[in-house]
């Protein structure tokens, strides 16, 4: 399975924007500063045709530990959730989309 990175992110932006790499780089970094940013602060991130990141507060529950079977706490913490547009669902599944039309 290959993995799409960040300098692969990058060189896709120099090749298609023109923007130097250093500048490509530099915008990629930016944007997922900012997403990440937005998140930190419990904010959701919405990118349309693509998805929205969100954050979710867990409560604090009890687990068991899987090989001793005794009960442990599991304390309260925030999870990212991630649910994918009806877009990017059907592109991932090979569909096509037919437009919606305001009639």
């Amino acid at each position: 399975m290959n993995t799409l990175t960040r300098a692969q992110l990058t060189e896709a932006i120099y090749a298609t924007v023109g923007l130097s790499r250093n500048e490509s780089a530099d915008l990629l970094e930016g944007i997922l500063t900012r997403i990440v940013d937005a998140l930190t602060d419990g904010k959701s991130v919405k990118i349309s045709g693509f998805g929205t990141f969100s954050v979710r507060q867990k409560g604090r529950r009890i687990g068991r530990n899987p090989k001793t079977g005794v009960e442990v706490p599991i304390f309260p913490r925030r999870v990212l959730v991630f649910r994918p547009s009806h877009v990017l669902r059907a592109a991932v599944n090979g569909e096509t989309l037919q437009p919606q039309t305001d009639d």
